[in-house]
């Protein structure tokens, strides 16, 4: 989480909203990373999440990545909660709650819908006050 963190304050530098995101094997080796670039990628699908899975993906030339963790410093959107099911992610861990569009168990709870040919273990509030910290600041300044 500490290198999601990371990638969630170079998100801040650019002017994405921070959330960073990091894929990890069962093994602990990573697969791959992203944080939030839709602004600058002109691409609302470019969130830190989606990016993670796509180069976790490539990485190992399989979109099932049953075999991961995906840690995150924001709670999962609807859109990067469907990515996650769809690749197949074996466990969540997330940071901060979403309570306007978190699709884990903050606006939404789509992973315990029952609804899903997948399900994902997730755990949240991982450094939860310091990822919540950032995203605040973020938006305090932009004010």
């Amino acid at each position: 989480m500490q290198h999601a963190y990371g990638l969630a304050e170079r998100a801040a530098a650019e002017g994405e909203v921070p959330v960073g995101a990091v894929l990890v094997s069962d093994e602990n080796q990573m697969m791959g990373e992203g944080y939030n670039q839709p602004i600058s990628g002109c691409d609302p699908t470019a969130h830190a999440e989606v990016l993670a899975l796509r180069q976790g993906a490539k990485k190992i030339s399989n979109y099932r990545l049953m075999h991961s963790t995906l840690y995150v410093t924001l709670e999962p959107c609807v859109m990067c909660v469907g990515a996650i099911v769809h690749a197949r992610v074996k466990r969540l861990v997330f940071g901060a709650q979403d309570p306007r569009a978190g699709a884990i168990n903050s606006a939404f709870d789509i992973i315990e819908s029952g609804k899903l040919n997948h399900k994902v273990q997730c755990e949240g509030g991982l450094l939860d006050i310091r990822c919540g910290e950032i995203l605040k600041n973020f938006f305090k300044s932009r004010r």
